[in-house]
């Protein structure tokens, strides 16, 4: 048996950002419910922003999640009359989804969510991109590594 004593939660990397990702939820929810959409459903309509019109593939690439687990969220979303799905006439396996112009609207409105967390890091807007950035090369180097 070793007498060493094991790390401290505070001093793992891996609980710091478990810690600061429900930080950042329980600081979004408020206002996701406001706008009437989840977090995963939030992340979604982000990720098909970026692009305008995404398969269902590539949204849970983008998210690093299972298909079969952004699909529940994309149809909660069509329902909610925020994304249109449409099979590909190029491959009718694939479903393609877009934002409507409610969903575009609602992205907009999203944008609180960025502002209000620069805000409450404390961190100047150029400090909390270069945090991003950081966190962001991380991300890269472990994706690399694996």
């Amino acid at each position: 048996m070793s007498d060493q004593k094991p790390v401290p939660l505070d001093d793992q990397l891996c609980f710091s950002l478990y810690a600061a990702s429900i930080a950042i939820n329980r600081l979004y929810k408020p206002m996701l419910d406001e706008m009437g959409i989840t977090y995963p459903q939030y992340l979604v309509l982000s990720a098909v922003a970026e692009q305008q019109e995404m398969t269902i593939g590539a949204i849970a690439d983008r998210l690093s999640l299972e298909s079969s687990t952004v699909t529940p969220p994309v149809k909660r979303l069509e329902q909610a009359g925020l994304v249109e799905r449409q099979r590909s006439k190029a491959d009718e396996r694939q479903v393609l989804v877009r934002l409507t112009d409610a969903g575009s609207a609602l992205i907009q409105e999203s944008r609180c969510l960025g502002d209000t967390l620069v805000e409450r890091s404390g961190m100047t807007p150029e400090q909390f991109q270069s945090f991003n950035r950081q966190v962001q090369g991380f991300l890269d180097t472990l994706a690399r590594s694996a």
